[in-house]
């Protein structure tokens, strides 16, 4: 069994159920190519489930993707399912292609989505290092909030049943 010890993370101002999200343009990774594109292109689409994660490889993001993959909710809703991190487009090529997740996610290296989102996390012993804190966002094609989740500790994890919940009221 890992050893870890369980961080208390600070409150947030993150965008709200009613809210509507920020718009970003990053760069979007698919298992085929990657390019800058704006969540206000992927949510015109219709609902989307944006899913901040901490960063590619890192046991959260993993556990995290895994579930999404084998409850295949973008296959039996009518939903889009990106996600956003500081890793690379690179490394994001390498998730998808080792998890077989068929997902687009957002790289943002300098975590400034996440600011925008007030989800960003500064690693503790580690000056200028952030990443993302877990966080789901279940938006409809206006970019409204209809669900929000933040971890408030890490590690932290979605409740995949209320998220699933929310996607079947839309």
């Amino acid at each position: 069994m890992v050893d870890f010890e369980v961080v208390e993370l600070a409150e947030t101002d993150h965008p709200e159920e009613g809210d509507t999200a920020p718009d970003f343009t990053r760069p979007l990774v698919n298992d085929e190519y990657w390019e800058d594109a704006a969540l206000s292109e992927v949510t015109a689409e219709g609902p989307t489930l944006l899913v901040f994660y901490t960063m590619d490889g890192a046991f959260p993001g993993t556990y995290i993707w895994n579930e999404i993959r084998d409850r295949a909710w973008e296959e039996d809703h009518d939903l889009r399912v990106v996600g956003c991190s500081i890793s690379t487009p690179y490394e994001h090529e390498t998730l998808i292609e080792e998890r077989d997740i068929d997902f687009r996610l957002f790289s943002d290296p300098a975590a400034t989505v996440a600011d925008e989102y007030d989800v960003a996390h500064d690693l503790d012993g580690m000056t200028g290092v952030r990443e993302h804190r877990p966080a789901v966002f279940l938006l409809d094609s206006d970019r409204t909030v209809e669900y929000a989740w933040v971890a408030s500790e890490w590690p932290d994890f979605p409740d995949y049943d209320a998220v699933e919940a929310a996607i079947e009221a839309l």
